[in-house]
């Protein structure tokens, strides 16, 4: 059981806004500290006053009536999980949409960690096409879903649509808890972002990785508890939160970076782009642009990840295969040539996929099993998902070894 969390408890204006009291007090029994918000219409089913007494915190409420400016930054920092229940069709077409009119959907788009959302309405606005495709964007953004149950409704109807029982919504945020938290203790070195091999003073080779994925890994290392380790190459991204970032620019200084910092660490993520060649000798000046053609003589970078596989000991090591065709086949001819423990292969060069994208669509080749083929998510949700492969694959080298 995960030790106590800070939890924000957010409650949508419907009919069973009422059980998020009896959600409340579950949640303090657990022995966690609990902030709750709620958005207008809630409080015409249930007053504040009622959270407040049971939480012994003040409820948050209308964005214009809160003590400092930025509020909902500072709260959304501050907690670990959000979780919203009840979730409306209304809260969320709003938080699928980006929409940002009240503190609680303003405080969404703050939000960095895990968040749960437990709907409940009638049976056809659940099963209406607008409200389904609302949730599958909240899934792709790696939310948790806590499923409505199915019985007799408020407006007298039968089916889904139910919220869930406080209890089995309290379930779902300790197990959240405990997901979060496995890889405290552990340290994480992922690579991150394209590298740049100078030409001359002012021109350089380079890729279009733009590093989300890695960060994106990063950011999911570091919420699960790991002591995380970015070598990043130069990218327009903001750090994670809790991250150390080390920035590089060329190949060579990326594994400087990696080598350094590789004693330290039990699970090592090459994620970036590493440019595969570049001019060994650079010119102290611009060259100048002329009519005669020019040719370059490009050397080989280092090859980092097969370094790493020679080296490799008691790590775990993910390599990244991106690729244009035959994906499955190179994943796995890397997972041999390199000595990985699992390669996450990614087909680019596409306009709605891979690099420079918020979304991907990726697959898993380890030795163990067969492929897993990850559908299309967002990149946060595919990093949780690669780290549960990786938490698997570390359990069954343990087991191997007899520890």
């Amino acid at each position: 059981m995960p030790g106590p969390m800070k939890v924000l408890l957010a409650v949508g204006g419907g009919i069973a806004a009422y059980k998020s009291a009896e959600l409340a007090r579950l949640l303090m029994q657990q022995g966690h500290e609990v902030q709750v918000v709620m958005t207008a219409a809630a409080e015409e089913f249930v007053r504040p006053l009622t959270f407040a007494a049971l939480t012994g915190r003040k409820v948050l409420t209308n964005i214009f009536a809160i003590e400092a400016a930025i509020e909902h930054i500072s709260v959304a920092q501050e907690h670990e999980i959000l979780a919203i229940a009840p979730a409306t069709a209304d809260l969320m077409a709003k938080l699928a949409h980006g929409m940002a009119d009240d503190f609680l959907t303003t405080l969404y788009l703050a939000f960095t960690g895990t968040v749960m959302i437990a709907p409940a309405m009638n049976v056809n606005m659940w099963q209406h096409a607008a409200t389904q495709a609302n949730l599958e964007t909240l899934v792709k953004r790696g939310h948790v879903i806590v499923e409505p149950g199915s019985g007799y409704l408020a407006c007298g109807m039968t089916g889904p649509g139910r919220l869930a029982d406080p209890e089995a919504i309290a379930e779902a945020i300790e197990r959240a808890g405990k997901k979060r938290r496995d890889l405290e203790g552990e340290t994480v070195l992922i690579t991150a972002g394209p590298t740049q091999e100078p030409l001359d003073p002012v021109r350089y080779i380079s890729n279009r990785s733009s590093g989300k994925m890695g960060y994106a890994l990063a950011d999911a290392a570091a919420t699960r508890g790991a002591r995380v380790i970015l070598i990043s190459g130069p990218v327009h991204l903001a750090p994670p939160r809790g991250v150390e970032v080390i920035p590089v620019r060329t190949a060579v200084e990326m594994r400087t970076a990696v080598m350094e910092h590789l004693p330290a660490a039990g699970i090592v993520i090459k994620a970036a782009a590493v440019a595969d060649f570049h001019l060994a000798k650079v010119p102290d000046q611009k060259v100048k642009k002329t009519a005669a053609r020019v040719s370059l003589e490009l050397d080989p970078t280092p090859d980092i990840l097969a370094e790493l596989g020679r080296k490799k000991g008691d790590f775990l090591l993910i390599g990244f295969a991106a690729e244009t065709q035959n994906l499955a086949q190179e994943a796995r001819r890397k997972l041999e040539s390199k000595n990985c423990d699992m390669v996450v292969g990614n087909l680019v060069g596409g306009s709605d996929l891979g690099f420079e994208t918020d979304d991907n669509e990726v697959v898993l080749i380890s030795r163990q099993g067969d492929p897993i083929a990850l559908p299309r998510a967002s990149k946060r949700a595919i990093a949780d998902r690669i780290f549960d492969e990786i938490l698997k694959l570390r359990l069954t080298r343990h087991a191997a070894d007899g520890r």
